[in-house]
């Protein structure tokens, strides 16, 4: 696909790290699956993985986590 920023890359399937954010918790998730702008490194995650982040971070947060680092995993 032709990257949306910069509209000179495309993107190929690679990894990415994730940081999320919520008033008093901090989740990073290493190793998610992302398509990455080859010219200038935007990412792209799907809807499905998204799904997934943010299911991870309302667990954490309920859970009462402050901060975490995981690696990402498919359900």
């Amino acid at each position: 696909m032709k990257c949306t920023i910069c509209r000179h890359g495309e993107t190929r399937p690679g990894k990415t790290d994730v940081l999320l954010t919520r008033e008093n918790m901090t989740l990073v998730v290493k190793g998610v699956p992302a398509l990455i702008c080859g010219n200038c490194g935007e990412e792209y995650v799907d809807e499905e993985t998204t799904k997934s982040l943010r299911i991870a971070a309302d667990e954490a947060e309920q859970a009462g986590v402050q901060v975490d680092v995981r690696q990402f995993a498919t359900a």
